[in-house]
C-alpha cells in the first residue's frame, strides 16, 4: 500500500525539488516485482514504514531495553571492530569495549569524556591493540560506521557476521546481488557529512531515530562536491551547518532542492546511487544497510569486462589511454544490446531523464561512463590529464604516413569522438541532459579531463547542429543545464575551445605532411 508522496510529520520538501524526484512512501512492503519494475527504476528515494519491525534486531538490539547486553553476549568478548573517532579517524577496538562505552553513555548521557564516571567505564581493560583505551578516553564521539555483517568482496572484513541471524533480507530486495550488509551505531547524537554512494542503498533503522536529508544528483552544483579525482570525491565541500556563502555562492539554494525524511525503528529508506544525503542520528541509534549495484552499473561493469577482454587481446590499443569497443559479434550484436537496456517498467518517462533515451543512445551513455570510470580506476589525477597531449604526440609520431585531413582518419585516435559522432544532434542533447541530471560528476570528468581535440571538435559541431534545430529558449535551457554541472563553467568552455584549437593545429599538420612530408 502506497501512502501520499507529500511529506509530513516534521519532514520537509524543498520548493524547487521536482515532484518526480520526491520520496514515495509505502505503508506496507511492495513485492519484489513491483520494486524492480516501478520503484527502483524511478531513481528516486522511497520510504517503507515498519518493514523491518519483525526482525529480531528490532526487538532485541534496543540499547534502552537491554540490547547492549544482548549484543555483548551475541558477539562475544574477543571480537575487534573498526570504530570511528571524531578526532583520530579509524581505530580498532574490542566490540565489548564499545558496548561498555555505550552503557556508560546510557547511564550518564550528560557526562563528558573527562568526567570521573566516564573515565571509570572507559578505562576498563579490554583491548587487543595498544593505545585503544586512550583513544576512546580522548574522544566523546565514537561510533561504528559500515562495519560489515556481509561483504562479498572481502569476507575477512565481516567481523560481525554472527549478527546476520537477527536480520532478514527484505522481501522486495529478494534476488539482489548485495555487495555488502553493514551495521551503523552511535553513542551520542551524530551528524554525517553530505555525500553520495556508488551503489543503491536500503537504510533500515532497528533502534533509535534517523533524520535523512536528500538531494538528487542534479543538485550537485549547489553542494560543491570535492574534486573528481580526490579521495573524497563523493563528499560535499560545503558545511551544511555553517555554509560560507561568500565562497560557495550557489549553496544558498541547496535547501530548496532537498527533502528530509524521518526514520523510526522498523522503517527503511531506499537511497538510489548518486543521491546526496546527510544523516542525523539520535543518541544510541542502530541501523543496518544493504548495498547493491544498480542495473545501469551492472551494465557498465559488463561493458568494462568486455572492453578489458578485447583490450588485452588487441596490440593496437595503448594501455591506460584507449578503451577498445567490442565488435558486434563479441558484444552479441545490436539485437542483443536491446535486451541489455535498463528495464524501466511502466513508470512515467518524466520520472528520470534516462527513461527517455533510445536504446542506441543509452548504449552510447554506457560506453562513455565506462571510459570515465576505467580512467579513474586506472590512473592518478596527473596521469588522467595526459590523453589530450598523448593523442597529439601519437599523431605526430606517424609523420611517415599520409593522413587524410578529415574526421574519419583522426577519429581512430579518440574513443570518445567515435562514440558521439554517430549520434544525431538531439539524441546527443538528450544524453548530455541525462548525464547532467544523473551522472554530473562523470560528465564533469569527461569534459575537463578526457575530451581530446577530435572529441572537442565533434562535440562543438554537434552543439551548432543542435542550435539550428532549437529555439532560443531551448538553447538557453540546454546550455544552462549542461554548464551547471561544472564548478567553474569557464574551465569547461576553455576545455572545449582549447580542444578545437588543438584539432585545427593537427589538421593543419596533416595537410602539410600530405604535401611536403614530415613537419617538426
Amino acid at each position: 500500500m502506497r501512502e501520499e508522496d507529500d511529506a509530513g510529520g516534521g519532514e520537509f520538501v524543498g520548493a524547487r525539488l521536482d515532484a518526480g524526484l520526491r520520496a514515495a512512501r509505502f505503508a506496507s512492503p511492495p513485492s519484489a516485482d513491483e520494486f524492480a519494475a516501478a520503484i527502483e527504476p524511478r531513481n528516486a528515494p522511497a520510504v517503507f514504514r515498519g518493514v523491518v519491525k519483525d526482525w529480531t534486531a528490532s526487538s532485541r538490539w534496543d540499547p534502552r531495553r537491554g540490547g547492549l547486553d544482548y549484543l555483548l553476549e551475541k558477539v562475544g568478548p574477543d571480537v575487534d571492530v573498526e570504530a570511528m573517532m571524531s578526532s583520530t579517524g579509524h581505530v580498532l577496538v574490542p566490540f565489548s569495549k564499545f558496548m561498555n562505552s555505550c552503557k556508560s553513555y546510557l547511564r550518564y548521557p550528560n557526562a563528558s569524556s573527562d568526567s570521573p564516571k566516564a573515565q571509570e567505564i572507559l578505562k576498563e581493560p579490554a583491548s587487543s591493540e595498544e593505545g585503544c583505551s586512550s583513544s576512546l578516553e580522548s574522544c566523546d564521539q565514537v561510533y561504528l560506521a559500515q562495519v560489515s555483517i556481509l561483504n562479498t568482496e572481502n569476507k575477512e572484513r565481516c567481523s560481525l557476521e554472527v549478527l546476520k541471524e537477527d536480520i532478514q533480507e527484505p522481501t522486495f530486495l529478494r534476488g539482489k546481488p548485495f555487495s555488502s550488509i553493514n551495521i551503523w551505531m552511535n553513542r551520542a547524537h551524530l551528524r554525517s557529512s553530505t555525500h553520495y554512494d556508488p551503489h543503491h542503498n536500503l537504510l533500515c533503522v532497528v533502534a533509535g531515530c534517523k533524520k535523512v536529508t536528500l538531494w538528487p544528483p542534479s543538485a550537485s552544483p549547489y553542494l560543491y562536491p570535492m574534486p573528481v579525482y580526490g579521495e573524497a570525491s563523493n563528499h560535499s565541500s560545503v558545511s551544511i551547518e555553517e555554509p560560507d556563502y561568500s565562497s560557495y555562492t550557489r549553496a544558498k539554494y541547496m535547501k530548496e532542492y532537498s527533502e528530509r525524511v524521518i526514520l523510526n525503528c522498523g522503517d527503511a529508506l531506499f537511497i538510489p546511487e548518486g543521491w546526496y544525503h546527510q544523516v542525523d542520528s539520535d543518541d544510541l541509534t542502530i541501523a543496518i544497510n544493504f548495498w547493491w549495484k544498480s542495473r545501469i552499473m551492472n551494465e557498465i561493469l559488463v561493458d568494462q569486462e568486455m572492453n578489458k577482454m578485447v583490450h588485452e587481446n588487441s596490440l593496437s590499443c595503448s594501455k591506460g589511454t584507449t578503451v577498445c569497443q567490442p565488435t558486434d559479434e563479441e558484444s552479441g550484436g545490436p539485437e542483443q544490446l536491446k535486451h541489455k537496456q535498463v528495464n524501466f517498467g511502466s513508470s512515467d518517462k518524466k520520472d528520470s531523464p534516462l527513461q527517455t533515451l533510445e536504446p542506441s543512445t543509452l548504449q552510447a551513455l554506457y560506453e562513455l561512463i565506462s571510459l570515465v570510470h576505467n580512467s579513474v580506476e586506472m590512473v592518478s589525477h596527473n596521469e588522467i590529464t595526459e590523453p589530450t597531449s598523448r593523442d597529439a604526440s601519437c599523431m605526430q609520431s606517424n609523420g611517415s604516413e599520409k593522413i587524410a585531413a578529415d574526421d574519419s582518419s583522426l577519429l581512430e585516435k579518440d574513443p570518445i569522438a567515435k562514440i558521439i559522432l554517430p549520434l544525431k544532434p538531439l539524441e546527443l542533447q538528450s544524453m548530455l541532459l541525462a548525464m547532467a541530471h544523473t551522472f554530473p560528476r562523470t560528465l564533469e570528468a569527461l569534459v575537463l579531463n578526457m575530451l581530446g581535440p577530435i572529441g572537442a571538435e565533434i562535440l562543438t559541431r554537434k552543439f551548432d547542429e543542435m542550435d539550428q534545430q532549437a529555439t532560443k529558449e531551448q538553447q538557453s535551457e540546454f546550455y544552462k543545464t549542461f554548464y551547471s554541472v561544472f564548478d567553474d563553467q569557464y574551465a569547461a568552455m576553455d576545455a572545449l575551445l582549447n580542444g578545437k584549437e588543438m584539432f585545427s593545429f593537427q589538421v593543419f599538420q596533416s595537410v602539410l605532411r600530405q604535401y611536403i612530408g614530415n613537419v617538426v
